[in-house]
Order: structure tokens, then sequence, then C-alpha cells
């Protein structure tokens, strides 16, 4: 999934990114509200880490314009402890969920799943189709329990893939939600980690809708 950091302090967004990238997502930063509005606006995210005490432009402007915008993807937002009137504000502008500043970053990775899984309508950490079952808790890919050992850019198109589970993604959707925005990227390689991933995989899912792109469903 791909993941959009919008925080002023160095140190944490860093931090963020470190954490974000290691479970598994492709990560774009944004140091103020100016750069953080224009990247949500033009950039397919799958969710949005947002800080509101931010220069340029604060957070909770920033949220207002998307939402007006149409942008729907979801947004935790960060706020100070104990600022109250920040979180309402939050949630009154669009806001999904919050976490108060200073958080463990296994629960804000816990509240970025929960709310992927709710924006696709899955209600559990454990996605399966047929005999193929990837946990995004833990990042492990099993099939019949046997575990699956998969690259970074493997994991990311078959999570992608599980998440829009009987809908036909293209190559463009694919590589726009596998890659950060920074990255060098070629289509031909989607092609690459699909045929890695069948290979691996051992079972007929990944299906290809010819001048589509591939569609994810257990064989009939």
């Amino acid at each position: 999934m791909r993941i959009l950091i919008v925080e002023d302090d160095p140190a944490l967004s860093r931090q963020l990114a470190e954490t974000l990238s290691r479970a598994g997502d492709a990560v774009d930063c944004a140091r103020d509200g100016e750069e953080g509005h224009f990247l949500g606006d033009t950039e397919p995210y799958d969710a949005v880490v947002l800080d509101l005490g931010l220069p340029r432009l604060d957070g909770i402007t920033v949220l207002r314009r998307w939402r007006a915008e149409g942008r729907s993807m979801p947004v935790l937002i960060l706020t100070a402890r104990g600022s109250w009137p920040e979180k309402v504000q939050g949630i009154d502008a669009g806001a999904d969920d919050y976490l108060a500043k200073p958080f463990q970053m296994e629960e804000l990775l816990a509240r970025l799943r929960a709310l992927i899984r709710r924006a696709h309508g899955h209600v559990t950490t454990e996605l399966t189709c047929d005999s193929v079952t990837l946990d995004t808790r833990s990042g492990k890919v099993t099939v019949n329990g046997c575990p699956v050992d998969l690259s970074a850019h493997e994991y990311r198109v078959l999570r992608y893939l599980m998440h829009r589970q009987g809908q036909v993604v293209s190559r463009s959707e694919l590589i726009e939600h596998i890659y950060a925005q920074d990255f060098d990227r070629d289509s031909n390689t989607i092609e690459v980690f699909v045929a890695r991933l069948r290979r691996k995989l051992g079972v007929n899912v990944i299906r290809t809708v010819r001048g589509l792109g591939y569609r994810l469903e257990a064989p009939s």
C-alpha cells in the first residue's frame, strides 16, 4: 500500500517512513501543509498520516480541502496529547481516526491497517483467496498453511490485489500503489512480479484480464 506522511518534524517523519517501509508500504513524505495538500490532491494514496500543527498550511485546512475536492483516502491525524478540541476539529473536518503524541509505532501501524481494511470492506487482518492467506499484521503469506517467501515488491503487489479481490486492477494502478513517488517506475516489472507470484504461490489465483490488467479470484 502507498502511504503519505505529512509531518514537519524531520526525526518523527523519518521514523514513521522507516517503520511503514519495513511493514511493506511505499511511503512519500511532505514537510509542510502546502506540499502535503499537493501530493494528496495529485497522487493516489491508500492512507495518510497527517499532523495538524504544520507550517505554511495547517493540517485541518489541508484535510478540509481534500474532502471538499472529493479525496476520500483514509486519514489518520496526529494531535498533541490532551488537545481534545483538535481531535474534534479533525474528525469534523473528515479524519477517520486520530492518535495523540507521543505514541507507540505499533499502535499507529494497527490503526492504519484497520483504516485500510475498512476502506476495502475487510474485517480481519487475514486476507484469504482460495488456499492463499496474507496476514497484514505479520506480513506473512501462506499457501495451504505453508509459508511463502516473497520479496518486498512481490508482497506489495499481492497485498494490493488481495485488498481488491474480485476487481480488475490495471498495471498503471498497481504501479501507483506499490511505488513511492521518487522510485524509478518501470511498468514491465509488474509482469515480472506477477509471474514470480504465480510461480511461488503455485495456485492459479491471479488472472490476466487481457487489455485491462489483473484480477485475484479463487479458481473455479
